[in-house]
């Protein structure tokens, strides 16, 4: 076989050869196997063309993800895996990234992390724990966590709990804490920044006697024996204080 004529079609080349065969590769496999010159080819080299071919397909396309948002090796891998690329190709893509510097697990969790803490709500735990998700090394994921300014995380920490006390219109003091707290541990920050940033926080008296009401009146119809001391407890779980709880009932027992 003989190679006709060589044309550009986009970012790719056309081989056309004298069997009227049309194959469509890259510059890298033209120059790797110096077809400018070398115009003959036999079956073998041919082979190695379309394999070639076939690996600069896979390449050049996580190039252009990596281009888009930098990934973690375990990303590339899985990626490579769905589209079923050979483990032979699939270590030599990732060798030549690693290579080039396009694929650096040390680099992507500083990013990542930096993304996350500027970006988005997530606290160290919750990026942490994501970062260990992609399988990156513990050296790496320490780095980075430890490189978040820890004014950052207290001002998250106290936009999250602001936020809260604003909206809240149904919860005593008592479960709205505990409400932000479990909310903010779910985010991923520790117990110990959470509780010293509430404590900077006036916590703002609600009247509150509208859900009061609605546990009286719900538990009410229900007439249980020993009503007062089931109210009690069921204003007491839902965060009231006693003195809260025995200012209602006397209330309600005046208008009585």
């Amino acid at each position: 076989m003989k190679i006709e004529k060589i044309t550009k079609s986009g970012s790719k080349y056309k081989l056309i050869l004298d069997t009227g065969e049309i194959i469509t590769t890259y510059d890298s496999v033209i120059l790797d196997y110096g077809l400018l010159y070398h115009k003959r080819l036999d079956q073998t080299l041919l082979n190695k063309i379309q394999n070639d071919t076939e690996y600069y397909e896979k390449y050049n396309k996580v190039v252009k993800m990596i281009n888009t948002r930098l990934k973690s090796i375990y990303e590339i891998k899985k990626y490579l895996t769905k589209e079923n690329v050979s483990k032979e190709y699939e270590e030599k893509i990732i060798n030549n990234l690693i290579k080039v510097g396009l694929l650096d697990d040390e680099r992507f969790a500083q990013a990542y992390t930096n993304d996350k803490i500027h970006l988005t709500s997530d606290g160290p735990a919750k990026i942490k724990n994501n970062l260990q998700k992609h399988h990156i090394k513990n050296e790496y994921i320490e780095n980075a966590i430890n490189n978040i300014d820890p004014k950052i995380i207290d001002s998250h920490i106290n936009k999250i709990i602001e936020k809260k006390i604003k909206s809240n219109t149904k919860n005593t003091n008592v479960i709205l804490k505990q409400k932000i707290t479990a909310y903010l541990i779910n985010q991923g920050y520790e117990i110990e920044d959470i509780n010293r940033n509430l404590e900077k926080h006036t916590f703002k008296e609600n009247d509150l006697t509208s859900e009061m009401d609605k546990i009286y009146n719900k538990l009410i119809k229900k007439n249980p024996q020993n009503f007062s001391q089931k109210l009690k407890a069921k204003l007491y779980s839902k965060g009231f204080t006693i003195e809260e709880i025995n200012n209602y009932i006397n209330k309600k027992s005046s208008v009585k």
